[in-house]
């Protein structure tokens, strides 16, 4: 009887560990996934970088407008953001273009970088 009860105690302590060590985090595996975060700054007319590389999973992306008043959309996602702000998403490898979606002056039409998704 003993024996039964010390094994039970071990099985349930091992189940609580485990379901306790599922949060996510920038970058780190959780889940059998990858939580990542892209920080973009934009100023008038361009992004801070020409290129972000960020492992497949989710990404959190986060708009911060330096200069001027800009939003963003990544071409082949629901990523939308319009102003200062966050929004996620799932992404698989590939390539995405990020454009300023709102009017931002004369340079708004070469306001784009791009997402590489390895």
């Amino acid at each position: 009887m003993k024996k039964f009860l010390l094994s039970s105690f071990i099985i349930v302590a091992i189940l609580a560990l485990g379901a306790c060590g599922g949060q996510e985090s920038s970058g780190s595996e959780s889940n059998g996934g990858t939580q990542s975060t892209v920080d973009l700054n934009a100023k008038n007319w361009a992004f801070d970088q020409d290129t972000y590389t960020v492992p497949a999973g989710k990404v959190t992306f986060n708009l911060k407008n330096e200069e001027g008043y800009h939003g963003i959309e990544i071409e082949g996602t629901d990523v939308k953001i319009d102003g200062d702000g966050s929004a996620t998403a799932t992404l698989e490898p590939g390539e995405y273009t990020v454009k300023c979606n709102i009017q931002c002056g004369t340079g708004h039409e070469e306001m784009k970088a791009t997402i590489v998704v390895e």
